[in-house]
């Protein structure tokens, strides 16, 4: 008696439970509608019916549109730049459509430390940055940290041991806060991650990207 009891109780409580879906199956259906892909659309309508299909299809249609001009908002008018961090490599973008890809070498993750209270992580920044100058044949102003790595004392700011040519390749690009887009002299290690937070190009992509890129274009790192 008492397993009959709890057995009728059971079916008692489903129902309770699966009501709701019941009472409001018709919109969840018509909900659900909005998520399936057009392949779909023709077995819906069939199940549904045409007039019911017909207000949903345009009121999906009206909200695709409404994506695609957010989505357009974001794109930018002009070439922008796209850099993946993981891969190390680029592309370069211009009306829309893909114009240049190639590799790259971003930042090694490592940490170099100065005594007890200075430290260094060589990371690449990851956000959306803008063309903030552009230097043909730059000058490379050494920081801090190149001299601790080389294992030198620390010169004064203006001393001319700060400054090197031919290290930062024909061009570089600046991102802001010392990070640039620049050239290498060491070619084989594009594609991989070992610089000191910039970006590394080879000679012909370098070239393109300087050429293509105005001041003020955005760059997307990720």
């Amino acid at each position: 008696m008492k397993v009959l009891v709890v057995f009728f109780l059971g079916l008692l409580f489903s129902a309770l439970l699966s009501w709701p879906i019941v009472r409001n199956f018709s919109r969840i259906q018509e909900t659900a509608l909005r998520f399936k892909p057009k392949a779909e659309l023709k077995a819906t309508a069939a199940r549904i019916g045409p007039e019911k299909f017909s207000t949903y299809q345009a009121s999906l249609e009206k909200e695709l549109a409404a994506i695609r001009k957010k989505l357009a908002a974001y794109i930018p008018k002009q070439p922008y730049l796209i850099i993946n961090t993981s891969g190390n490599d680029f592309l370069l973008m211009k009306d829309g459509q893909q114009i240049r890809h190639g590799m790259c070498s971003t930042g090694s993750y490592t940490v170099l430390q100065a005594g007890e209270f200075r430290e260094w992580i060589f990371k690449t920044p990851r956000g959306m940055f803008h063309i903030q100058g552009k230097t043909p044949n730059p000058v490379w102003r050494k920081p801090d940290w190149a001299f601790v790595e080389d294992g030198l004392p620390i010169p004064s700011a203006t001393h001319h041991s700060r400054y090197e040519y031919g290290v930062l390749g024909d061009y570089a690009l600046s991102l802001g806060k010392g990070y640039l887009i620049h050239g290498t002299l060491y070619k084989r290690f594009l594609g991989m991650p070992v610089t000191h937070g910039c970006i590394r190009m080879g000679d012909e992509d370098l070239a393109d990207v300087y050429k293509t890129l105005p001041i003020g274009a955005r760059v997307y790192i990720y």
